[in-house]
């Protein structure tokens, strides 16, 4: 698989990064073991995990199986802190959190350091500068060995990449944001900021939440997230008319590549500009190898276009040039 260069870093990672949301709850170890085996034998490194993933248990997985299957140093290995289970603070960034939240993923990981480690959300509660800090001190003390940020919107992203190139701190390696042909909101802000400072996208849920594979054009599998009554909210959104319009357009692309609707989905926003790699979370090994066989394909221009226009979003003053208004 091919290698990226993580933003302006020397941090290379495979060109799709894989997923570990629903590790130790939907998927169990045995599937999760052939995931990571079917990964790493196609040559995928990046693999993407939080300490709130099954309330712990996907680092708890990712370790034992580093530990027999996977050698750690093959691995890329990314993991976020922040996110709390608290229905009236959702997300904590004091610097106390954060820095005792890495030491608990390091020991569920079963390992001393991470390769990327990432603030999970924006914390409107704490300075931001405290939130920073936290990334600087986990560099410093060898914890991490990058850092940076997810679910941070344009101006957050802008401010936090600023502050850290202002002064003798730690670049912002890479931001993860859900991105996909339904959901193309980072491009208003997000994009261009990441783009300017140098900051790696790490797109999540790449599929539409799956529907981009157009698995529910005849309604919901069984077997589907939407059947599940802890994802089926996560997938509700993107089961609207707008986008199965997408998903249909989707669909007759890839009819007229010869291929499938999720190598079509995948492939178009792992070359958008200013993308390393996508984060695929598959519910199956059989899924997960048959989206890691899109390397091969390249979409054609025509198509890109035609996609970008039909999933094209609306972006007014002051996104455009205020002259062409």
């Amino acid at each position: 698989m091919e290698q990226r260069h993580l933003g302006r870093t020397g941090l290379r990672v495979s060109r799709i990064g894989l997923g570990t949301l629903t590790w130790g709850r939907d998927t169990d170890e045995h599937d999760a073991a052939e995931q990571l085996k079917a990964f790493w034998d196609a040559g995928g490194t990046l693999v993407d995990t939080a300490d709130v993933y099954g309330g712990g248990e996907a680092e708890y997985l990712l370790g034992r199986l580093m530990d027999r299957l996977v050698p750690r140093q093959d691995l890329v290995l990314s993991t976020k802190a922040g996110s709390v289970p608290d229905p009236d603070r959702r997300t904590d960034g004091s610097r106390g959190h954060l820095l005792a939240a890495l030491d608990a993923s390091l020991a569920r990981l079963g390992t001393d350091h991470v390769d990327l480690w990432q603030l999970h959300a924006f914390d409107p509660c704490t300075p931001l500068e405290e939130s920073l800090q936290a990334l600087d001190i986990a560099v410093r003390t060898g914890r991490a060995r990058y850092a940076g940020v997810a679910n941070f919107c344009g101006w957050q992203l802008a401010k936090a990449g600023t502050w850290q190139l202002a002064g003798d701190r730690t670049r912002l390696a890479g931001a993860q944001l859900e991105y996909s042909l339904l959901q193309r909101g980072v491009e208003r802000e997000v994009l261009p900021a990441a783009l300017d400072l140098g900051i790696g996208l790490l797109p999540s849920s790449p599929l539409g939440r799956g529907v981009l594979t157009g698995k529910y054009r005849a309604g919901t599998p069984t077997d589907s997230r939407a059947a599940s009554e802890t994802m089926a909210p996560f997938v509700e959104p993107y089961l609207d008319d707008a986008a199965s319009r997408i998903v249909d357009a989707v669909t007759t692309a890839a009819d007229g590549l010869a291929t499938t609707p999720l190598h079509v989905a995948l492939a178009w926003v792992r070359d958008r500009p200013g993308v390393t790699a996508p984060i695929v979370g598959a519910r199956t090994a059989r899924q997960l190898t048959a989206a890691l066989s899109v390397e091969t394909l390249s979409l054609p221009d025509e198509i890109c276009r035609a996609l970008d226009d039909v999933s094209a979003p609306v972006h007014r003053y002051p996104d455009h040039d205020w002259s062409t208004l």
